[in-house]
């Protein structure tokens, strides 16, 4: 598999040789950082979360600390996969590229939220 920079490819140079205005600088950076970073965050926190629940509390809360810690992990795949999706949205579409919404992303975070906390429902109802 190749490296994402040269797969990459912005007005015909490579992504890791191409010349970026500043204007197309702060384009990329803002879109990290709303896109990308959002998610990495998010699951950041979810470990923390799980982290915190299988050190303070008792044996009975260490299968939601493991569901907070598998929640956090989907998190970061759903970040990984917006992380490619927004490097194939403007290194390739060139300079007819257009915004596209993270739909499906978001439907999938989605998803995984509602199964992660019907679980967590589940769980909290077995509680003795």
């Amino acid at each position: 598999k190749r490296n994402a920079s040269i797969r990459y490819r912005f007005r015909g140079h490579r992504a890791r040789s191409v010349e970026l205005t500043q204007s197309e600088l702060v384009e990329i950076r803002a879109a990290q950082r709303t896109f990308e970073g959002a998610y990495t965050r998010t699951a950041l926190s979810q470990f923390s979360f799980a982290l915190v629940v299988l050190k303070i509390f008792t044996h009975e809360f260490y299968p939601i600390g493991a569901l907070f810690a598998a929640f956090g992990f989907c998190i970061l795949l759903a970040a990984a996969l917006r992380r490619r999706s927004g490097n194939k949205q403007f290194f390739q579409d060139g300079e007819s590229r257009r915004f596209r919404t993270s739909g499906n992303v978001v439907t999938l975070v989605t998803c995984i939220s509602v199964a992660a906390y019907s679980v967590l429902l589940v769980l909290v109802m077995r509680l003795q």
